[in-house]
């Protein structure tokens, strides 16, 4: 069977992966769309040495989350939505046994971890000031729910983030005693404070934002606070977008740290630091090490004191480990073309993870870091011993005076090299992320291919994963060095004898939607495009996005240079645009909010080009890894329809324009 855009229902998902403190047994969750509307997320247990299949945990129908084995390993705590909107703190027997509901706060749970005695567990909850003063962090009246506020009355710089406005609330630590289910907060202040790792079983850390205006930096404050003193030490500042960390009992805090310097921390390579609290040293174990620390997984301890992390390198996720000195040598554990690995657990036993390949989209593996690793889930094995399954071919190639760049071609299932396909180019976002074989992109790339379709990808200059040089090439300069890369490709590939030069087509999303846009406003080249969810107006990027900080470290402040924000934005080119282009968008988008679409969709009305608006209610940016399904699936029908609409592949159905 060929696979489809509405297999997506049929496709199931491995997150949160958490090996037992005996490394005998996995716990993750499996996530599973159950209609167009929503999903089913489950915890299930199964043996590290992949012998049986893993089994469900917790009950069907709910959305469970961050299982987490206790220190003993004779429970797991959870959060769960059941018999809640609001999600809970719940904890789980592993011998059999009810779970028991250990929260009843208002602002929803996050973040669970345990103290390493077992006692309690720390967590993290978003609240007003109002409901921490009334006590409904610790425990909600029955008849107590939370109002929209109407009118909405903004004062923050950020206030609105991942599909939500804030609304006036903070994120605060909170512990629970599992003994008395007596919630306690930790933190206080206007301040929203993250990430609890324990350190002993009386020092929690966190970290926190107070730098200034915290809305307008990147600092952040990693806090070491002393329980029974209630008294906070800051540890040591980072600065980058997510100062993921972890702590030791005897003080040592390992964290990752990006340059905060034009062209912006995101563009450089990621350092993990080591602070000791002991000697006051602090020691960066990956210095030279031109690769950033994935931001899926924070940098975590293994068994005999080394740091392990993620680090994409040359289309590839990989499991690297490194010794906590200075400039230590980095080692790459798991590596290989095609692995893309992904949500880390590190113990005294080994490594629990998701890995993906170019066979299938994700499972649970298990390594004791000495040889291959174990697979312990097989989630999609019916569907994909059903399926055709095409292996992408790697190509490498070079613009003019460039370095090389690594890309991919994939072929339709039936591949016949005598006959011609069109093909489908897609851009990924970012800019410094990497694409690999695998990962989010897997379902896409097959079902494009399975539709008649040569598929290419590459990870031009600006991607993550080839040293800090090439990711830094593009800083302050959009659609220049990546533009001429990606169109190097499209030559490259475009050669081949089975594809049908004059069926190429286009699309991409967030700065793969930049790049689409910018695209067609450079080249007539293509016979049709998506654009996705993708900045087109920088002044209105600025404006509007939770992470205005990338627009002002690369373009500066747009009353100061209106004429490089205007020549940096695809709008700008709108009048040279000739191919006919459908724009997708999110209308709870606040990384790429959606006026981006709005006014490049009214400059190609106003130019003649042939276009269509798809606006999403209800979805964020994320829509196409975990919107809605029915908007997952009708959002592959609407790319397929219209490159077929335009020279593709007729796909022989009727779209409801109305959806």
């Amino acid at each position: 069977m060929r696979i489809t855009g509405s297999d997506y229902h049929d496709l199931a998902s491995p997150e949160h992966p958490r090996l037992s403190p005996t490394g005998e047994s996995v716990a993750f969750v499996r996530k599973r769309p159950v209609d167009d509307e929503s999903y089913e997320s489950t915890v299930f247990v199964g043996p590290a040495d992949g012998s049986e299949p893993p089994t469900r945990f917790t009950i069907a129908g709910d959305l469970d989350s961050a299982p987490e084995w206790s220190p003993s390993g004779d429970r797991i705590a959870f959060v769960s939505d059941r018999n809640d909107k609001v999600p809970q703190l719940w904890v789980l027997p592993v011998d059999g046994g009810e779970a028991r509901k250990v929260t009843e706060v208002v602002g929803g749970v996050t973040n669970p971890t345990w103290s390493p005695n077992g006692d309690r567990i720390a967590f993290v909850q978003r609240v007003t000031a109002e409901e921490r003063e009334a006590g409904h962090d610790r425990e909600r009246r029955v008849d107590y729910e939370r109002e929209q506020p109407d009118p909405r009355v903004i004062n923050r710089l950020v206030y609105r983030a991942h599909g939500e406005y804030f609304d006036g609330v903070r994120s605060h630590v909170y512990t629970v005693d599992l003994a008395e289910d007596a919630v306690k907060r930790v933190t206080e202040g206007e301040y929203d404070f993250e990430h609890p790792e324990w350190g002993d079983p009386e020092t929690l850390y966190y970290s926190v934002r107070r730098t200034g205006v915290p809305d307008d930096t990147l600092v952040h404050d990693i806090v070491a606070h002393d329980l029974p003193a209630h008294a906070e030490t800051t540890v040591v500042q980072t600065t980058g977008w997510l100062p993921a960390f972890s702590a030791t009992t005897d003080g040592r805090v390992a964290y990752r740290y990006s340059r905060n310097e034009e062209p912006g921390s995101a563009m450089y390579s990621t350092q993990i630091k080591v602070h000791d609290q002991e000697t006051g040293e602090t020691v960066t174990p990956t210095a030279g090490f031109e690769r950033r620390v994935y931001r899926g997984a924070k940098p975590q301890w293994g068994p005999e004191g080394d740091l392990y992390f993620l680090a994409p390198d040359e289309g590839a996720v990989k499991l690297a480990r490194v010794a906590p000195e200075e400039a230590a040598t980095v080692e790459i554990v798991l590596g290989g073309d095609d692995r893309h690995v992904d949500a880390l657990d590190v113990t005294d036993r080994g490594a629990a993870f998701v890995q993906s390949e170019w066979n299938h989209p994700g499972d649970v593996f298990v390594t004791d870091f000495s040889g291959a690793p174990t697979r312990v889930s097989r989630l999609n094995e019916a569907y994909l011993d059903d399926h055709k399954i095409a292996r992408p071919e790697p190509v490498s190639f070079r613009a003019e005076d460039g370095p090389e760049i690594e890309g991919w071609v994939l072929t339709p299932p039936d591949f016949d090299p005598g006959e011609t396909y069109p093909m489908v180019v897609e851009i990924h976002g970012g800019p410094t992320i990497m694409w690999t074989t695998s990962g989010t992109m897997w379902h896409e790339f097959q079902t494009l291919a399975a539709a008649g379709y040569v598929v290419f990808w590459c990870n031009p200059r600006g991607s993550t994963g080839y040293g800090e040089e090439f990711a830094t090439a593009i800083g302050e300069d959009w659609g220049a060095l990546d533009f001429v890369d990606v169109m190097a490709g499209v030559n490259e590939v475009a050669a081949r004898d089975y594809v049908d030069e004059d069926r190429l087509f286009v699309t991409g999303g967030s700065y793969g939607g930049f790049m689409t846009a910018w695209t067609v406003g450079h080249t007539d080249r293509f016979r049709a495009a998506v654009a996705q969810r993708g900045v087109y107006d920088q002044v209105a990027q600025f404006g509007a996005t939770d992470c205005y900080h990338s627009n002002e470290w690369q373009l500066g402040m747009p009353w100061e240079d209106p004429e490089g924000y205007w020549e940096a934005s695809p709008i700008a080119y709108a009048d040279d645009v000739n191919t006919p282009t459908l724009i997708m968008h999110s209308e709870n988008d606040f990384r790429v909010p959606v006026h981006n679409a709005d006014v490049f969709y009214r400059f190609l009305k106003k130019t003649g080009v042939e276009t269509e608006f798809v606006r999403y209610p209800r979805e964020t940016h994320e829509l196409s890894r975990a919107g809605e399904p029915g908007h997952v699936v009708d959002r592959f029908e609407r790319i397929l329809a219209w490159f077929g609409d335009h020279g593709g592949v007729p796909t022989g159905e009727d779209r409801d324009p109305d959806g």
